[in-house]
């Protein structure tokens, strides 16, 4: 069997059973929502005991456990740019913000990037009146650039100077 096949087992059982994302996730716990969901539809992986937990909910065959806590390969199945309208909004929100995001990360940190695997994402509902609002928090670990090949006086990191 290969992961795509047991990403739409997985998708099959939930809508017979008539699942929530919520509800499967509460079943299995341990770890983000986010990371769940992710190693469901076959983008993440899951540790042995959330990998058995969802063997046993959804009624998988040991092979099929021993797959939901291999390594993905991340990233494949959506097409780029990405079609689906929610999914590109998040690709619109990255490349029209992203080079502002990035100006104010830096100037506030220095030289890095940040963490997208050092990294916890949330969402809430926000009520609005005209609305609900959709609340995103990500938080992700800075990660300097190393100087190599620095001499001596040079940092070893892009950390902000001062």
């Amino acid at each position: 069997m290969k992961r795509e096949e047991l990403t739409e087992k997985i998708l099959d059982i939930k809508r017979e059973k008539g699942w929530t994302w919520r509800h499967i996730c509460d079943e299995i716990g341990g770890m983000s929502d986010v990371l769940i969901v992710g190693a469901l539809l076959g983008q993440m992986k899951l540790v042995k005991p959330q990998a058995a937990k969802a063997a046993e909910l959804f009624g998988l065959t040991k092979a099929e456990e021993a797959m939901l806590n291999e390594i993905p390969y991340r990233g494949t199945g959506t097409p780029m740019p990405p079609t689906d309208p929610l999914i590109y909004r998040f690709y619109e929100m990255v490349m029209v913000n992203g080079p502002a995001w990035k100006e104010l990360i830096q100037e506030e940190f220095g030289d890095g990037i940040m963490s997208a695997i050092d990294f916890d994402i949330t969402f809430a509902r926000e009520a609005n009146p005209k609305g609900d609002r959709v609340r995103i928090a990500m938080s992700g670990k800075f990660l300097p650039y190393k100087y190599y090949g620095n001499q001596q006086g040079i940092p070893d990191y892009g950390f902000k100077e001062e």
